[in-house]
């Protein structure tokens, strides 16, 4: 994620931030990737503390407006939640306009966002299911509570689990169907992921009954259930390592191999970026490691998976080339 300046007075702001330490309100404009000092505000400003500006003539913002649903604000903590997921939301958006999904220029569909909490003010905890279909994405709030999320990552077995890693893996499936209407895509999709009309809920059951450990052709063990999942979580993990990568050249980090003013999100050549991101992912392993901290990046990318990762990168980077 680049780094940001106040309009006023120059100094470095961040993502998320309302104000200004100068004392000027933020706005970001996410079709100008900029942050603004005068723009009409979300009307999701005061609740959630969405720093976006309203798309003009609209209350909401950009990202707001994709929300259909979302929990009541008044039981327990569901405003903090629905505050954290919108964030993380927020940001990857943020990250996939870059390479023009959903910007002004992108006249494909949208994403519409099912925003809900287990705890409806019932009495009992709702069980919600984390998925896509059709265009409409669940997102389960509740796992905005870290402490939640990291207990159901050990109960899953799972080396990583994030609100981003949530929306990363949920838009891919969004991604696949918009890409699946384009001429080539499934005929390059198969011979690497598998046929995707498998019957997916007789796979899931499948994969719960008998898990497979992923080898070297799968990124994760839930990859291995269906080629929906497979791409789903081949997609995300390439949208981690632009992220990072990117959040580090922005920062104004260098290491031997990155050339100057590197933009990971301009980068034509997957291998090159793979490269680089996974020399970043080494190095801040080692800084986290010397202070016992788990790996930013604890996963090996073998000749299968870049393989995945590369054919990913190329249709979703150019997507507005091949007709997507």
């Amino acid at each position: 994620m680049q780094s940001f300046t106040c309009p006023a007075c120059s100094a470095r702001v961040y993502f998320d931030n309302l104000f200004c330490a100068c004392g000027q309100p933020l706005f970001y404009e996410p079709e100008a990737r900029a942050m603004w000092n005068e723009a009409e505000p979300c009307a999701n400003r005061d609740t959630i503390q969405c720093n976006w500006a309203a798309v003009p003539g609209e209350t909401l913002c950009r990202s707001c407006a994709l929300s259909d649903t979302v929990p009541a604000l008044n039981v327990g903590d569901n405003q903090q939640l629905l505050a954290r997921a919108e964030r993380a939301k927020r940001w990857v958006l943020a990250n996939l306009s870059n390479w023009q999904w959903f910007t002004d220029a992108d006249q494909g569909m949208r994403p519409r966002f099912q925003m809900l909490s287990e705890n409806t003010g019932a009495g009992r905890a709702e069980q919600i299911m984390m998925g896509h279909d059709n265009g409409e994405i669940v997102i389960n709030v509740t796992e905005a509570d870290e402490l939640i999320r990291v207990q159901r990552q050990h109960q899953l077995g799972e080396q990583y689990r994030s609100m981003v890693g949530h929306f990363r893996h949920e838009l891919a499936h969004f991604l696949f169907d918009r890409l699946a209407a384009a001429p080539g895509f499934t005929d390059q999709f198969r011979p690497l992921f598998g046929d995707e009309t498998a019957d997916y809920a007789a796979a899931l059951k499948e994969h719960y009954d008998n898990p497979k450990d992923p080898g070297e052709d799968f990124i994760t063990a839930y990859a291995t259930s269906h080629p929906h999942e497979d791409w789903a979580e081949t997609v995300a993990h390439l949208l981690h390592m632009v992220d990072f990568t990117d959040s580090f050249v922005s920062a104004g980090l260098s290491m031997k191999g990155i050339p100057e003013g590197y933009q990971p999100y301009a980068e034509g050549d997957a291998d090159t970026l793979l490269n680089i991101a996974a020399e970043v992912a080494i190095a801040i392993n080692d800084i986290n490691r010397a202070l016992d901290n788990s790996d930013l990046y604890p996963f090996i990318l073998t000749p299968k998976i870049r393989e995945k990762i590369k054919f990913a990168h190329g249709w979703i980077s150019n997507h507005a080339e091949r007709g997507a």
